[in-house]
């Protein structure tokens, strides 16, 4: 048996082919993981194909990444579609509490939010229908400020409302990948958050899947944003 038995057709020995392919999946991690960490926010798996050597599948990537990471002191967790590290869930107590971070909601807002979380796309109106009680702006105000509520579209009916959904951030902080992984009726019932004596045919919804718009929503417009007063007139951002 010859040497050139073990050579590819190029001439190039397998054990070196191998060799070859180890070292750039190293690097390929290698470059995924400086990404994440370089970023104070989440990292989108589209970017980090595109800065990837072409020929790798980013989200293989990162799951070999994340099962390397889970039981260090650190996690590499995934935000919808994006990545990010975390401290590890067990070690949460150990860490100091950021002075800045967002203040207590009251009941309001954790009773705004979760109908948004679950019932989204959803609008001021639906919501204070379901609560049955009117929805202060300042509710709202403090929702988005914090970075958890955001505006999707607006609704094709008469007044054309504007649609509101859950954002990245919200789903970081609760520390859920997807909106399938907010906790069921059982769950609910579980954590003494639900009354014992709910009607028997209550039922928690199951939350829209994905950000793109339902078949009764357009998209929000810069005119949209003026009218709401999120852009001053002629596009500039209010300070």
């Amino acid at each position: 048996m010859r040497d050139d038995d073990f050579e590819g057709e190029d001439g190039e020995g397998e054990g070196e082919g191998i060799v070859r392919d180890l070292q750039a999946e190293i690097e390929a991690e290698r470059i995924a993981e400086a990404l994440v960490f370089a970023s104070a926010q989440p990292v989108s798996e589209a970017f980090i194909t595109d800065r990837l050597p072409k020929g790798f599948d980013a989200h293989a990537v990162m799951l070999r990444l994340k099962d390397q990471y889970a039981p260090r002191g650190v996690n590499l967790v995934q935000v919808d579609d994006a990545w990010a590290f975390r401290t590890a869930a067990d070690l949460s107590f150990v860490i100091r509490r950021d002075e800045n971070e967002v203040k207590k909601l009251s009941r309001a807002a954790l009773e705004v939010l979760a109908i948004i979380a679950y019932h989204q796309p959803v609008t001021r109106a639906e919501i204070e229908d379901i609560r049955g009680v009117q929805t202060s702006r300042g509710t709202l105000d403090v929702l988005m400020e914090a970075g958890w509520v955001r505006f999707r579209g607006r609704r094709r009916t008469p007044g054309r409302p504007v649609t509101l959904g859950t954002t990245r951030d919200f789903l970081d902080h609760f520390g859920l990948e997807e909106l399938r992984d907010l906790p069921g009726l059982e769950e609910l019932k579980g954590a003494g958050l639900l009354s014992g004596r709910i009607p028997a045919n209550f039922n928690i919804p199951s939350p829209l899947m994905n950000d793109e718009l339902t078949e009764d929503e357009d998209p929000i417009t810069q005119l949209d944003l003026e009218e709401l007063g999120l852009l001053a007139p002629g596009g500039a951002a209010e300070d």
